[in-house]
């Protein structure tokens, strides 16, 4: 009998689709068969971890349900770290980080969505790593050790690091195909029908207008500064 134990860390503010696209994926990990072997796993948890069991407010005021806190979550073989704005607050939070270094110890998979790659650069991750991170935010990676690649999804050794949100989702199927299999994969991309076709070509700003870009800069540039302040004392990492 194989377990697969997988972790989604939560806290206040998070963006709930860094945190939903991949759980949606992984969660079903364990559930459609292989399209030539029986499922690879006997038993799949997915943990929604918090410091407490209460509900977590994320940044656009969904409230989300923990299943087990930082105490009583098992040893994980993979742990998720979503962003949002939220960050600022889970970067200063000691038990927050510990959690995740303790975690990370012993996991197989350490991966984060977004700006949950300043969650585990602060935890002392992500130093000499190839990493990516919400395109926002990418400069600010050299202060937790990192360096920033160009990419969707960036694998260094067991760090697993997603872009921007949406990301999320496509990150969820490298994971799957990498513990699972493809066909497992492309089994659960056609249960949940992804097959993204934008009306809008500009999910990046090597697309976007520069009005656009020139926008969501301004919109960011509060939880810039934030999340700046927040790893300034990790910037000799």
């Amino acid at each position: 009998m194989t377990e697969f134990n997988s972790g989604f860390v939560i806290f206040p503010d998070i963006t709930q689709l860094d945190f939903t696209g991949p759980f949606e994926v992984l969660s079903r990990l364990g559930t459609p068969p292989s399209l030539s072997t029986p499922s690879r796993f006997s038993i799949v948890h997915t943990h929604v971890v918090a410091k407490t069991m209460e509900p977590v407010l994320t940044d656009r005021g969904l409230r989300v349900l923990p299943t087990c806190t930082f105490e009583t979550c098992p040893p994980l073989d993979l742990i998720c770290v979503p962003g949002g704005g939220g960050v600022v607050g889970a970067i200063a939070d000691a038990e927050t980080l510990a959690f995740v270094r303790r975690q990370a110890e012993r996991a197989k998979y350490v991966t984060s969505v977004c700006t949950g790659a300043f969650v585990l650069g602060a935890a002392g991750l992500l130093k000499g790593r190839r990493v990516t991170t919400h395109w926002a935010y990418t400069d600010l990676l050299p202060l937790v050790g990192a360096t920033h690649e160009k990419a969707r999804i960036v694998r260094d050794g067991d760090i697993f690091t997603a872009g921007g949100v949406t990301s999320g989702i496509d990150f969820g199927f490298r994971i799957v195909a990498e513990i699972a299999g493809a066909d497992v994969a492309e089994a659960i991309q056609l249960a949940i029908e992804y097959d993204p076709a934008p009306p809008f070509d500009t999910g990046h700003p090597d697309k976007a207008s520069e009005a656009a870009t020139a926008f969501m800069l301004g919109r960011n540039e509060n939880a810039r500064v934030g999340v700046r302040e927040g790893l300034r004392r990790f910037s000799a990492i």
